[in-house]
């Protein structure tokens, strides 16, 4: 029997205990930074099944890995290593009430997997399990990383990487799946170079001397200032950017509690920064705040401003992209391979492609009504409240994760 069938014949022998993890990690959600009982969960699967593993590593982070034992001509000639690959997948949830009428609903309240985390995590799961159980079919390390907070900045990447992640291991590259609601369950769609936009908030506080609207001359107007510095910050966007290079920046939070009458002393404002060149992100980093500055002066008020470190872009490798897209064609057939489209969203995976050769890769969860047309979709979109994946989606996440992993290292 092929690998292609042993694996898919092994995956359909443990979906109900994959299900079984995509439920539990479903039904207990938990916030950025937070994931604690999520990693016990997952240490606790490991022990079972005997795979060595280091855990709190960058917060709640996990590392596990198997290696390969296969012989003969699995073997390295002298002077070289067997391959080390990577894959990675999200713990965190999201702060969401689920409106889901599902037996497995969250049970913590205000807090939802509504991004695919927890499918995420079954996969994986799922995968080193066939992983260790054919461990004899390839030499080699193959390295499992569950990964905190990835919704929050400054990101469970980075911290995972500045905590030594990989500190005994050296990954040749890193791969990572991520549930794609827009795609039919049983398709995987795949895109090179950069995929995703960098992200950076973006936070200002205006200062003056508020008091009585009806006496404007005896006061410095934040409200005012405030909201001139959010136009001012569109012309970045529009009169500044090299406009091949796509940007947004956009401002979801402006609170002047004042009254119909107060100005008050304070304005706050929050936004988002999102670019996809890494030259034009730095040069808007540093005119921001000298605009927000010279804006807030222009009407007497000061302010303060904080662009905390924020997550870079994903690159994917085209190599390597190509490699696994063709192993997908291969385990799926070609109409089951796409591609996805590139977006202004974010993923701390930047981190990881940043040092290290990367492929981010998306898999359908989009249960489909007659026909299979994804504009049928049953369930919510990303990041709402009604999100929620058809979990036949997990016999091809888990089964070509496994597939992928062990193909690569042949």
């Amino acid at each position: 029997m092929s690998l292609k069938n042993i694996i898919k014949q092994q995956t359909e022998t443990i979906f109900p205990e994959i299900i079984t993890h995509y439920r539990y990690l479903h039904q207990h959600p938990e916030l950025s930074y937070q994931e604690e009982n999520t990693a016990r969960y997952i240490t606790d699967f490991l022990e079972k099944e005997e795979i060595p593993y280091r855990k709190n590593i960058g917060g709640f982070g996990i590392l596990a890995w198997i290696e390969g034992t296969k012989s003969g001509n699995g073997k390295t000639t002298v002077g070289e290593r067997s391959r080390t690959i990577a894959f990675v997948a999200d713990m965190d949830g999201i702060p969401v009430q689920e409106e889901n009428d599902i037996s497995y609903k969250s049970l913590n309240k205000g807090v939802m997997h509504a991004c695919g985390h927890d499918a995420q995590m079954a996969s994986l799961m799922g995968a080193a399990k066939i992983i260790h159980h054919l461990r004899n079919e390839f030499s080699g390390t193959a390295l499992f990383v569950f990964q905190p907070a990835e919704e929050k900045s400054p990101g469970g990447a980075d911290l995972m990487l500045k905590d030594g992640v990989f500190r005994d291991f050296t990954p040749d590259f890193i791969l990572k799946q991520h549930a794609y609601i827009d795609l039919p369950t049983g398709k995987i769609g795949f895109q090179s170079g950069v995929i995703t936009a960098s992200a950076d908030e973006v936070h200002i506080t205006v200062k003056g001397k508020g008091g009585h609207g009806a006496l404007p001359h005896t006061i410095n107007d934040t409200v005012l200032a405030a909201s001139n510095i959010i136009m001012a910050m569109q012309q970045l966007v529009s009169r500044v950017r090299n406009p091949f290079n796509p940007m947004v920046l956009s401002f979801g939070k402006f609170i002047a509690n004042g009254a119909t009458n107060v100005i008050p002393n304070e304005v706050i404002l929050a936004g988002s920064m999102r670019c996809m060149d890494e030259e034009e992100r730095q040069k808007m980093l540093k005119l921001i705040p000298i605009i927000a500055h010279s804006t807030a002066a222009a009407y007497g008020c000061t302010c303060e401003v904080n662009l905390p470190e924020g997550y870079p872009n994903v690159f994917c490798d085209e190599k390597i992209t190509q490699t696994i897209r063709q192993q997908a064609i291969d385990f799926l057939g070609e109409n089951n391979v796409g591609e996805f489209p590139k977006r202004m969203t974010a993923d701390d995976f930047g981190f990881f492609s940043q040092q290290y050769p990367s492929c981010y890769y998306r898999f359908g969860i989009a249960e489909t009504t007659f026909g299979g047309s994804q504009n049928d979709k049953k369930t919510g979109d990303l990041h709402t409240s009604t999100f929620l994946i058809d979990e036949k989606s997990l016999l091809t996440s888990t089964a070509f994760c496994a597939f992928s992993f062990i193909n690569s290292m042949q």
